[in-house]
């Protein structure tokens, strides 16, 4: 059994070897050369948490809340939105007709997800789920949810502070989007298949940042208390060959997704340098156990089971809220919540409509979208011999241009601190990198790549130099499901 020393050990070596490797291109600049890096910024803030749930838009889930842009109302007061189908029949937005989504319908995949921008006209959300699969409901992408089926949500999205311009990084899936969250760049990835998990950022991520400088870090993630972390690591190497393997033999539209249901953990997108991660991931049960004592670390990452509680289609919704009211609530009701930082966030839009087009965004790095089974690449020849129609799939993931210079579609974000402004809605440009720039923000870092030098935090949401508002933890409302009652 690996111990703890073990996993800090290796990781210390993997940050030396990157150090070496990326000194050549120089470090980012510091939000203020004149201090020392690892400078404290912001002492009132001891703990940034981010929770990261999965796969809904602004318009999706907040929408009716009635704060913020939301749907634009016809006369009558309820959503005036519609995409037409490919005969240009408009479908109008609509109630979900149950919280239990749909399996497999909307679509967020590279291609998908550019199809439904359509270069800004916003128009394309009904016609992709009919390219995409055309034995689906193509009205999917127009439901919504509202405060009825989320009730703690909007009870959270109308008490703190409401960022309505936050977008998620890319057009595209889930694995490049928490690759934004946690290095700046997906560094070229355009999909969520397990093959094109093969590389890493030039400068690292934000955990190899804090690493360097001694910051306490951990990603939260579902996993069973009596396993350790050694075993952990290895069950996750095992899964990760045996899906790769199955994968290439069963080229099917969703093959992808469950994989990354079974990753588990957001640090993982970047694989190559895991087993310098070990020593930072803990157990939701740990979560609860260092929230309840105020022993978070400096920053956090939590992950939702994927297969539970993440709010991916097929999954009930309200089961993912119940878990991020947990989350949430163990947080403000624990002793470290006076100097806590909690952003709820989603990773993308889950192909789900949204009538805000994304803006232009500054490109990461120089590194082009690129699919090694998809696109020219060593890997490609044999696949396409051996898996013609794996690579059949792969391709048509990831049809549309290359580039990162635009951002995904918003997303529902809320900051959450007993130091964020009353009656607040943030409509600066948000991203992912937000958070890289809030955690570079408080500890003087480095940018790792153009586009978190230029995002901006959220910061706009706390007033650090009155008393905390929410001191006292306010009453929300319950979830839809109490947390454990299924």
């Amino acid at each position: 059994m690996a111990s703890a020393s073990t996993w800090e050990r290796i990781e210390r070596q993997q940050v030396r070897r990157r150090d070496r490797q990326t000194r050549s291109a120089g470090p980012g600049d510091r939000p203020d050369p004149s201090r020392p890096v690892a400078s404290d910024m912001l002492p009132q803030i001891k703990h940034i948490v981010v929770l990261m749930m999965e796969n809904h838009s602004f318009d999706n889930y907040l929408g009716t809340l009635g704060r913020g842009e939301g749907f634009p109302l016809g006369e009558d007061g309820t959503p005036d939105a519609g995409n037409p189908d490919s005969t240009g029949a408009v479908i109008r937005a609509r109630p979900a007709a149950s919280t239990t989504q749909e399996d497999g319908v909307p679509c967020q995949s590279w291609s998908a997800t550019h199809a439904q921008w359509a270069g800004g006209k916003m128009n394309g959300f009904v016609s992709s789920v009919e390219q995409a699969a055309p034995e689906g409901d193509k009205t999917a992408p127009m439901t919504y949810w509202t405060e009825r089926d989320l009730p703690f949500y909007h009870g959270l999205a109308r008490t703190f502070p409401l960022a309505d311009r936050w977008f998620s990084s890319c057009l595209g899936p889930t694995f490049p989007n928490r690759r934004f969250l946690i290095a700046g760049t997906a560094n070229g990835l355009m999909d969520d298949l397990p093959v094109n998990l093969l590389d890493g950022p030039r400068a690292g991520t934000i955990m190899d940042m804090l690493t360097r400088h001694g910051i306490s870090w951990a990603n939260y993630r579902p996993a069973g208390s009596d396993q350790s972390e050694f075993r952990r690591f290895m069950r996750y190497r095992r899964r990760r060959t045996g899906h790769h393997l199955a994968h290439l033999g069963r080229p099917l539209r969703k093959a992808g997704y469950e994989f990354e249901r079974d990753l588990q953990f957001t640090s993982a997108l970047y694989p190559l340098g895991m087993a310098g991660y070990m020593a930072h991931v803990r157990s939701i049960e740990r979560f609860f156990s260092d929230a309840d004592a105020g022993t978070l670390p400096s920053f956090s990452i939590v992950d939702p089971d994927f297969k539970s509680f993440s709010e991916e289609n097929p999954l009930d919704i309200r089961r993912g809220e119940s878990f991020a009211a947990e989350v949430i609530n163990r947080v403000m009701n624990g002793p470290g919540w006076a100097d806590t930082l909690l952003i709820w966030t989603y990773d993308e839009h889950g192909g789900y409509y949204d009538h805000v087009a994304p803006p232009a965004a500054v490109p990461p790095d120089d590194v082009p979208g690129h699919s090694r089974v998809a696109h020219p690449s060593p890997l490609r020849p044999p696949l396409k011999v051996l898996f013609p129609a794996y690579v059949r799939h792969a391709e048509q993931l990831v049809e549309g241009p290359g580039s990162y210079d635009t951002y995904g579609f918003r997303v529902p974000a809320v900051v959450v601190s007993p130091y964020a402004r009353p009656d607040c809605v943030l409509s600066d440009v948000f991203d992912h990198t937000s958070v890289l720039k809030l955690v570079e923000e408080k500890w003087n870092l480095p940018a790792l790549t153009r586009r978190d030098a230029a995002a901006k935090s959220p910061l706009g949401a706390l007033d650090l130099t009155a008393p905390p508002a929410f001191l006292t933890p306010p009453e929300l409302p319950s979830p839809a499901l109490k947390w454990g009652s299924w």
